[in-house]
């Protein structure tokens, strides 16, 4: 293993400070297309318009990171949920196209859980199966974008070069990095890939876990003590740490 690189004057003060100064302007600025957003979610969806899921971020602690709703909570005749695909409304399909879904977390990056770029924040259930070199990399403070969403688009790029983009990206971080990632993730929100039928749109697997138990690198036990870990995590609200268990 690589020694702990150190940390830029930008990435220990300047970047913080960016980040609550420029998500509180653009907020300000974008305080009428959130009222929009919000009605019309409330009509399509008709029932909460926010929607929080815990995610692993700085240094694996969770926290609640927030989006506009995409999609309804319809049920099969036995109360199960319809597949994302039969449940995400036409207005959803917008938001998600456009990463309007993503805005509220300028809240979150206000709080200090995010950044405005860093390691995307992942599932708890996927983190669980990450390496070592790669659960350094998601130490960080994860980004509304970042080096792997930008690298090959938003649904295309490969589990591995996903990671390869963050490690790289982690090593060391720099205002001119993140500018680069900030006018790049611009070209990738008007070019044609789009994410916004979530797993049916993803050009990999959209699920890490999945990926490595549908390619045999874990075994069926390994990944449902995964779960089970992940499930864990989250009740406890605790943290994610590399497992060495599940990867031996």
């Amino acid at each position: 293993m690589k020694s702990k690189k150190r940390k830029t004057l930008y990435e220990k003060i300047i970047k913080r400070f960016l980040d609550f100064t420029l998500s509180l302007l653009v907020l300000i600025f974008l305080a009428p297309l959130f009222f929009v957003v919000f009605i019309s979610s409330k009509i399509s969806l008709k029932g909460k318009v926010i929607f929080s899921q815990y995610r692993p971020g700085k240094d694996g602690k969770l926290f609640k990171l927030y989006k506009f709703r995409s999609m309804s909570d319809k049920t099969d005749e036995n109360g199960n949920l319809l597949p994302d695909e039969e449940r995400i409304t036409k207005f959803g399909k917008f938001i998600r196209k456009t990463s309007i879904d993503e805005l509220p977390q300028l809240f979150n990056i206000l709080k200090g859980d995010m950044s405005i770029v860093g390691p995307r924040p992942r599932l708890v259930k996927d983190m669980v199966f990450y390496s070592k070199e790669v659960m350094d990399a998601y130490s960080k403070r994860p980004g509304l974008t970042g080096a792997s969403q930008v690298a090959g688009g938003r649904s295309q790029s490969s589990w591995e070069k996903i990671f390869e983009e963050e490690i790289k990206y982690s090593q060391k971080v720099t205002f001119l990095k993140d500018l680069k990632i900030i006018f790049k993730t611009i070209k990738v929100l008007f070019s044609s890939d789009s994410s916004s039928e979530g797993s049916k749109s993803s050009k990999r697997e959209y699920y890490y876990a999945d990926y490595l138990l549908h390619n045999n690198i874990i075994s069926a036990s390994q990944y449902s003590l995964g779960l089970l870990k992940a499930d864990s995590i989250i009740k406890n609200k605790g943290k994610v740490d590399f497992a060495e268990e599940l990867h031996s």
